[in-house]
């Protein structure tokens, strides 16, 4: 009997004998309650999910609760949400329960009241629009709040800023073509001009994704295009991507102020960095422009790179200064609501889809360092320095801060 216990043993051993099967043990998935609140639509028409988005997470095993009109201003109706699979509700206080809120612009400050605290906030922070106050407030519900601008890519780029640049470039040109017009009391100027007809002249200042689009489309409708740009190496880089021969210049004070004189459109599509001046244009320079001509100053958002540059909302845009005509929106997207809604649904979706995956956010967070990058609060503590500098506030590393909860 011992013998053939040893010989039994060893069979078994050598993996004659078969195996109990080891599987992988894959990751828990977590069910998610998503909660998207209505939006002002005087200020802001786009949505962050849309009813296909939501169709998606359902079928995934999560939960969506939408505010009802909360799709209305991008032309999404409740109707398709809810057949969709999505919950319509009509009291704000059942979708700020919701475990992630997601919404475009910022909360206020009476429905970060309503938050029952501990929950994920994704939204907009528009930082130079806010205040220490506005932080605390937040902090103290202890919740987890992310910034949609903050968010990062594995080739560290930013896959919000990049979408909606593309669509506020492209824009941008369509709106100052309308002011241009006599539709809104301009001096009546056809973009591209006709034949024997010299084309408007438009400068755009920065040579990021934003100013690029907006040249391909001025250059597509048959504008004259000068781009300007403190780096050499963006400036190749939009010829390069543009492909038809442009006129591009570093900022030379002699140069600028020459073709701002004779420039019908300035499109601001440049934030300011380091010891770069806060304005490219200043109020003087602004003087002497063409009387009719029109400002759209996109960078607006981080407080305008032109000097006489006010922010206004998408309700009222405009105004004019020095007869100058100026447009100055933060979310200039919202004027084609409907493909920015859809553009910020392709990121924000598959997203939620891999926080359930990764069983929950946090799990999600350890693994995704560009969505690290996006969160400034994190259980109630500040995160970001830049906002900490800003308004005088403690902050701390959300790498640290992660190994201690």
């Amino acid at each position: 009997m011992k013998k053939n216990q040893s010989s039994y043993f060893s069979l078994e051993k050598a993996g004659i004998f078969p195996q109990e099967e080891m599987l992988e043990v894959g990751r828990k998935h977590n069910k998610l309650v998503i909660g998207i609140p209505k939006d002002n639509h005087k200020i802001e028409r786009r949505v962050a999910l849309t009813p296909e988005a939501v169709e998606v997470l359902v079928n995934q095993g999560h939960e969506v609760i939408i505010e009802s009109g909360a799709g209305e201003a991008a032309n999404y109706q409740d109707q398709e949400y809810s057949e969709n699979g999505g919950f319509i509700v009509r009291e704000k206080d059942q979708v700020y329960q919701c475990d992630i809120i997601i919404r475009i612009s910022p909360l206020n400050e009476d429905e970060i009241d309503r938050l029952k605290g501990n929950q994920i906030i994704f939204t907009n922070i528009n930082l130079p629009q806010q205040n220490a106050e506005y932080i605390q407030k937040l902090m103290q519900k202890r919740v987890i709040a992310i910034a949609f601008e903050y968010l990062r890519e594995e080739d560290n780029s930013f896959p919000v800023i990049k979408a909606m640049s593309e669509i506020a470039g492209t824009t941008s040109i369509l709106v100052a073509s309308e002011y241009l017009s006599n539709s809104r009391e301009g001096k009546g100027v056809l973009l591209g001009g006709v034949s024997g007809i010299t084309p408007a002249e438009i400068v755009i200042l920065g040579a990021g994704t934003a100013a690029e689009y907006a040249a391909k489309a001025a250059i597509g409708l048959g504008a004259s295009v000068k781009i300007f740009d403190y780096s050499l190496i963006k400036l190749r880089r939009l010829q390069k991507h543009i492909g038809t021969r442009l006129y591009t210049s570093v900022f030379h004070p002699k140069v600028l102020k020459k073709d701002i004189q004779s420039a019908d459109v300035i499109i601001g599509a440049m934030y300011q960095y380091g010891n770069y001046p806060q304005y490219l244009l200043n109020e003087d320079m602004i003087t002497q422009m063409k009387d009719g001509s029109v400002i759209v100053d996109l960078s607006i958002d981080q407080g305008g790179c032109i000097e006489t540059s006010e922010i206004r909302t998408i309700d009222a845009p405009s105004f004019v200064k020095y007869g100058v005509i100026h447009y100055c929106v933060p979310n200039i997207a919202s004027r084609v609501s409907r493909t920015a809604s859809i553009a910020l649904s392709n990121v924000f979706s598959p997203m939620l889809i891999a926080m359930g995956e990764y069983g929950g956010f946090i799990n999600h967070l350890k693994e995704n360092r560009g969505l690290r990058y996006g969160v400034y609060i994190y259980n109630g503590i500040l995160t970001k320095k830049q906002i900490g500098n800003r308004f005088g506030m403690t902050s701390r590393d959300i790498d640290l801060l992660m190994a201690a909860f």
